[in-house]
């Protein structure tokens, strides 16, 4: 990928994961009117927020091992996502923006784990 295509791909990704918080958030407005649902809500919402986050704060990494450590932990944020999304499909099987958004959050893991996994790639051959 040459240099120009992959901040284009970087500044949509970004945009994407942006929003995806943003549909999120209102998702979590809408399901709350559920009072069971709060804590989970709750939930979703700091594990859905939190794949952004870190990929943002990545930015700001002083190594490329810091810099992979924070999509770890953006990896596993959006696993814990698709866990509480399955919770609440399971839970209101009438909300049908669930599966849009269990879609996104599993292409989100998906794309995570490509870029960890070329981190990890360039690591083991900067470390040889």
């Amino acid at each position: 990928m040459k240099n120009e295509e992959k901040e284009k791909f970087k500044k949509e990704f970004r945009e994407r994961l942006i929003s995806f918080s943003v549909s999120i958030l209102h998702f979590a407005d809408r399901i709350k009117k559920n009072r069971t649902l709060w804590p989970v809500a709750d939930q979703l919402v700091r594990s859905a927020t939190s794949i952004g986050a870190n990929v943002i704060e990545a930015k700001g990494a002083s190594s490329l091992r810091d810099y992979l450590k924070f999509f770890e932990i953006a990896l596993k944020s959006a696993h814990e996502t698709v866990y509480w999304l399955m919770v609440i499909k399971q839970y209101d099987k009438t909300e049908k923006d669930t599966d849009i958004l269990l879609k996104e959050s599993e292409e989100l893991s998906k794309i995570l784990m490509s870029g960890i996994l070329t981190m990890k790639g360039k690591k083991d051959i900067n470390h040889s």
